[in-house]
């Protein structure tokens, strides 16, 4: 099957897999190509549906889903008994199962929850008991002499904390990647820069308005992320507003990594979940984030009164941190809706589900939420019918615990471009840009040809490799 990848134009109305209809309607389809959008295209991918997956910006995971902490997470401090509680616990035995078929890297840190006084050492019980109210039963308090043994560089103060042994790392870009490129090759239409605009229904369906021409589906499902409660309206509903939660991180260099083991979080409060420190799966450690209300649904960027913030945060958690140099900082916008779980929802006389309020756990949960949606849209009419497995995939490599290209001489013995390095802060081979370049699902910026290879994300960000880096992207589209 060809894939159907369209990026400019008016969007397609072909006939196409079996159950399209001889004007082009689509059955499903899904507005927004963040991490659950793309999983959610890639559950539907498994039946003989006529799929389409909307996405305003230029690439898949461009929004919310390439800018988080990147952590595999437990679930252990969700709320008990809520919707997000349930579909973490069961999104983070698919993913790791998935990662682990597709090579999407993963690490099994674990975590520590630090208690830097009396009152939140108080608190470790309620939380190690929250954890086992949702299925959780691998945590533990320790006391401060074991923490120290297990953190030592951690500051002057701590009394002890949870052990969470099951939180892992994870790479952020190379999911919402993966599920999308299966969703493709298994016939699901990915209509890039395509914008919705509006929407009108009718008993058998709805017309969406893009800025690439009207789209026509008999069942919709938004996930637009911090866009959930615009599309929202569209349908003429009023039941949440998404107010854009910036959180800022600092990444530092590889050569902190050996400061830390665990991912140190801090014990909540009512404000948020605090700052942590983190290892990642690229041998960096972040500090972040932080939790600004926002007005401004693109206002992406970093502040020095947020970074003066982490700052002082991480002198705290791990002083010798503040001392190593800093490799990049970034902002991501979550999207809160004041409610402390998903907002997903069915309308059965609308063919419609709603998607919102999917916070920092989306990654997590993405395909457990994929399928939970995929059981809301049969049970407002939509038949599934029979499922059938889909093409496999492997992803490209972008973990330091795992054998990178530079690294293997059994592939640079057959393909010598996978030995010639292009970026060297990040060890980026000529190899593995020509093979993203050529992907089903190619970049089209060269921050898109980061995340798919890591080039440019190193300590230069880019100075001494940009160039080469430019004349292979643009040379590979004359």
């Amino acid at each position: 099957m060809t894939p159907t990848v369209t990026t400019s134009g008016p969007l397609a109305t072909d006939g196409g897999p079996d159950g399209a209809d001889g004007a082009g309607t689509y059955d499903v389809t899904v507005v927004g190509a963040g991490v659950v959008g793309a999983a959610i295209a890639r559950e539907l991918a498994g039946y003989r549906l006529r799929t389409a997956l909307v996405e305003a910006s230029d690439d898949v995971g461009e929004g919310t889903s390439k800018a988080n902490t990147a952590i595999l997470h437990t679930g252990f401090d969700a709320v008990p008994g809520s919707l997000e509680s349930r579909l973490v616990r069961e999104g983070r035995e698919q993913l790791a199962a998935y990662a682990a078929r597709t090579g999407i890297p993963v690490e099994r840190v674990g975590a520590l929850l630090v208690a830097w006084d009396d009152e939140q050492l108080a608190e470790l019980p309620a939380l190690l008991a929250k954890a086992a109210r949702n299925g959780y039963h691998a945590a533990r308090v320790i006391g401060a002499d074991e923490l120290r043994a297990r953190e030592p560089h951690l500051g002057p103060g701590a009394l002890g904390a949870l052990d969470i042994p099951d939180e892992s790392i994870v790479c952020p870009w190379t999911p919402p990647l993966a599920f999308a490129t299966q969703a493709v090759r298994a016939g699901v239409h990915l209509h890039l820069n395509c914008r919705v605009t509006g929407v009108s229904g009718d008993p058998e369906g709805h017309t969406l308005g893009t800025s690439r021409g009207p789209l026509r589906t008999r069942y919709l499902v938004n996930a637009a992320g911090l866009y959930a409660d615009e599309i929202d309206r569209l349908l003429g509903h009023e039941e949440f507003t998404v107010t854009p939660r910036r959180g800022q991180l600092i990444v530092f260099d590889k050569l902190a990594r050996g400061l830390v083991d665990h991912i140190l979080l801090p014990v909540p409060t009512a404000a948020g979940k605090g700052v942590l420190v983190a290892p990642t799966v690229f041998g960096n450690v972040l500090l972040g984030p932080t939790a600004e209300e926002l007005d401004d649904k693109t206002a992406t960027g970093s502040t020095a009164e947020g970074l003066r913030l982490l700052r002082e945060k991480g002198r705290r958690i791990l002083p010798a941190l503040l001392d190593e140099e800093v490799t990049a900082v970034y902002a991501g916008l979550r999207a809160a809706t004041g409610q402390e779980d998903y907002r997903i929802r069915e309308h059965p006389g609308r063919r419609y589900v709603t998607v919102g309020g999917i916070r920092s756990t989306g990654l997590t949960a993405s395909m457990a939420i994929a399928r939970h949606v995929t059981g809301l849209l049969e049970g407002i009419g939509l038949r599934l019918g029979t499922r059938h497995e889909l093409p496999d995939v492997t992803m490209p490599n972008l973990g330091e615990a795992f054998p990178r290209p530079y690294l293997r001489a059994d592939l640079i013995a057959r393909d010598p471009a996978y030995g010639t390095i292009v970026c060297h802060c990040e060890h980026v081979t000529l190899g593995e840009i020509r093979d993203a370049l050529a992907a089903t699902l190619p970049p089209h910026s060269t921050d898109g040809l980061r995340r798919r290879t890591r080039a440019r994300g190193g300590r230069c960000q880019g100075f001494y490799c940009g160039a080469a880096l430019r004349a292979l992207f643009e040379g590979d589209r004359t």
